[in-house]
């Protein structure tokens, strides 16, 4: 064989071999590349789970925190609960008042006869004397609303009341608006926290068949409410800033 053919046949082996020697330099570049690629998006994947754990782990905790200053709460509620029942007792030591209390609502219940004479919505100075405890024990807890509500036994009404009245739907509500005005006016309530409503006599604690029962059912209820059902709405207003009505000079005078 020619010695010609035998360097073409070396230079084109070595020609082969560096053609595939660049082929595989390229397929194990690429090879790299792809690892690289993969290795950076398993390390962002894993700095992204990362992320979203410490996410987890902290809102775990902030709610871990509120659950602990819910139950805080629960037990400064039940402790200032407890408080307003234990004064209201120590205040209201009499046969003709009562006090319950259900679902954080303190109920106080006020036999009519003890505030009011038959018929009228006048608040007796014996009921004025009772009202003033409830509000000195209501200004030590000035955030809680508190609702007075008028009941009535199912008498009916005859005509009209000395006070105007002319069914028991409307002396419950006189009543309970003349106890607001007494608590609001004369004892110091604020009136942001306070309202009056009349039930009649559709709200009864007992049976209105016997003369016991209707007595019992001719009641005002002043309902204490939990601070968080209506706190809120309650703008904090000190006592001194609570102005009373301004009398209208020409009240009384009549018109031409």
């Amino acid at each position: 064989m020619p010695k010609s053919t035998w360097v073409f046949a070396a230079f084109f082996s070595m020609v082969l071999i560096l053609i595939l020697g660049g082929l595989q330099i390229r397929e194990k570049g690429r090879a790299l590349e792809a690892a690289e690629q993969a290795a950076l998006e398993a390390k962002k994947s894993v700095e992204l789970a990362a992320q979203t754990n410490a996410a987890y782990l902290a809102e775990v905790e902030a709610l871990r925190n509120q659950a602990t200053e819910l139950q805080q709460q629960v037990k400064a509620a039940a402790a200032d609960r407890d408080t307003l029942k234990q004064q209201m007792q120590a205040e209201l030591d009499s046969k003709e008042v009562t006090i319950s209390e259900l679902q954080g609502k303190l109920t106080l219940s006020i036999l009519d006869r003890i505030l009011f004479d038959s018929g009228r919505a006048e608040v007796k100075p014996e009921g004025r004397a009772v009202l003033k405890k409830v509000a000195g024990v209501l200004g030590k807890f000035p955030n809680r609303p508190v609702q007075v509500i008028g009941h009535t036994d199912n008498v009916p009404i005859r005509g009209r009341t000395p006070d105007g009245f002319s069914d028991n739907w409307e002396l419950s509500a006189g009543r309970a608006v003349s106890a607001v005005r007494f608590l609001v006016e004369q004892a110091g309530v604020d009136p942001h926290r306070i309202s009056a409503v009349g039930s009649g006599e559709f709200k009864p604690i007992a049976d209105n068949a016997t003369a016991e029962g209707r007595a019992r059912n001719r009641r005002i209820a002043i309902v204490v409410l939990p601070e968080e059902l209506g706190s809120a709405d309650i703008p904090r207003v000190k006592p001194q800033e609570i102005q009373k009505p301004v009398e209208n000079p020409d009240a009384g005078t009549p018109t031409p």
